[in-house]
């Protein structure tokens, strides 16, 4: 009973969507331009990088919030599978950004609701993040490559970690647990990527800037979309 609670306030707290509520604020629905999604990337490309930063920030509090609160709900009475919760907890968050109920299910990825929960899951997770993102990101600037190593180097983290004491306190079976609730997340993950992968293996993704390239790429992509439209009248 206590996971479906978490999961519920993880939900509950994803659900709002700082892409959209932002994207409102300056009068378009984000998830109407650019690739649709509700999500920092696309922000970022859509209404510039100090936009993609804010949304960034808010989707990934919302799930440390959820994490904190369950801690402090829960920290003491089932202190022996807190870890357990707190995954639970953002498993909720990312559900309720990549699926809320109130936008017909249409939301984002959940990467940076992703971030929040390893923020607020354990120190030694952050350190495997930050390098699985930031130096493909920096050096080729793929945000999806570095989404998907990022959950693939996490897992593995995970179970080693697991399966050499790391979690004392919780059983093998508790454990095993752990393990399929996050490769759901995995799994997820790389179905809401999918579009980008199949890119990725193309050669054709798109690339991702922290400067105003973003929005003259953009700007190309678009002309180029015309010329081929323009082409295929003629």
């Amino acid at each position: 009973m206590v996971r479906i609670v978490c999961l519920a306030i993880g939900y509950l707290f994803g659900l709002f969507q700082t892409a959209y509520f932002y994207g409102r604020a300056h009068g378009i629905d984000i998830r109407e331009h650019g690739s649709g999604n509700a999500g920092t990337t696309n922000t970022l490309r859509v209404l510039g990088t100090k936009a993609g930063l804010i949304v960034f920030a808010g989707d990934c509090i919302k799930c440390m919030a959820a994490v904190w609160l369950v801690r402090l709900i829960f920290g003491n009475t089932y202190h022996s599978i807190i870890y357990l919760l707190c995954l639970y907890t953002g498993a909720g968050a990312i559900l309720g950004h990549n699926y809320p109920f109130y936008l017909k299910f249409k939301g984002g990825k959940g990467i940076a609701a992703t971030a929040g929960m390893v923020l607020s899951f354990h120190p030694w997770f952050i350190l495997t993040g930050v390098l699985l993102f930031f130096v493909p990101f920096f050096t080729l600037h793929y945000v999806s490559l570095g989404s998907l190593l990022v959950y693939a180097g996490l897992m593995i983290q995970l179970v080693a970690f697991g399966q050499n004491g790391f979690f004392s306190e919780m059983t093998q079976g508790q454990l095993i647990e752990m393990y399929i609730v996050f490769g759901c997340l995995l799994v997820m993950a790389y179905w809401k990527h999918r579009e980008n992968i199949k890119r990725l293996l193309q050669g054709k993704e798109r690339k991702t800037y922290l400067t105003k390239k973003n929005k003259v790429e953009s700007e190309e992509t678009g002309q180029a979309a015309a010329a081929t439209d323009e082409g295929k009248v003629n």
